[in-house]
């Protein structure tokens, strides 16, 4: 586990949210050549433009079935998830999902709204909506989960997400305080957990400097709970 999280240096984090895109490619060559680096972009930036563009905030049921289909590639791959979300209606799936934007920030009830998809649990539905308010939400991906001190064992279910949200909304807010470009959101930080914690996974060279200098000496994981992770429930 790194020390990432505990880091309070805003600089540190740019560090590191830099080479996000380095470290997917990298990544993306173990798996079918592109398959996850067209499905990220996809995810980053396509897919918040289309949420955003909308009057009522929602996805349609194509949305659903290529977000799921990222979820997995970019994590650990579960084809019957794939499966239920398309059995999902095309009705069901924009009324569920403008319904769960609507009633943000009650993030519980958002969360709810989405789980009674099928195939869709806690952290598919935060995919989703992280995608359309990543200033209110972060997706629950296994690697952020993972680094996030006090979390383990890892449970997913919307009580655990809030408890994971709560935590990622604290160091958002206290970068935002001491960094002058204010931008970070919880979504933001959920992407560099995960770069940091696929490059040392993969032992890769791109967050060399990073990771010797500035996570070292300004960032503490004293505080890390660093006993294995239990992996329960579908997600």
């Amino acid at each position: 586990m790194s020390a990432l999280f505990a880091c309070e240096d805003p600089a540190t984090w740019r560090g590191v949210y830099d080479k996000y895109w380095d470290v997917v490619e990298a990544k993306a060559k173990g798996k079918k050549p592109g398959k996850l680096l067209n499905l990220d972009k996809w995810y980053q930036e396509e897919l918040p433009t289309l949420i955003s563009s909308r009057p009522d905030k929602h996805v349609t049921h194509s949305e659903l079935v290529k977000l799921m289909e990222w979820k997995l590639t970019r994590g650990k791959f579960r084809p019957r998830l794939q499966q239920l979300a398309a059995s999902n209606s095309e009705d069901t799936v924009e009324k569920c999902s403008r319904k769960a934007f609507r009633l943000l920030p009650d993030m519980q009830a958002a969360i709810a709204e989405l789980s009674s998809l099928k195939g869709v649990g806690p952290a598919t539905a935060s995919a989703v909506l992280a995608a359309g308010a990543p200033e209110q939400t972060a997706f629950m991906s296994d690697e952020a989960m993972e680094s996030v001190p006090g979390l383990k064992p890892i449970q997913y279910t919307a009580k655990h997400y809030a408890l994971y949200l709560g935590k990622m909304v604290e160091r958002t807010e206290k970068l935002n305080k001491v960094d002058p470009q204010k931008d970070w959101t919880p979504h933001r930080l959920e992407l560099c957990l995960w770069a940091m914690t696929i490059a040392e996974q993969q032992k890769l060279p791109l967050l060399k400097d990073v990771k010797a200098g500035s996570v070292a000496e300004k960032c503490s994981d004293a505080d890390t709970d660093l006993r294995p992770a239990k992996k329960l429930k579908t997600r």
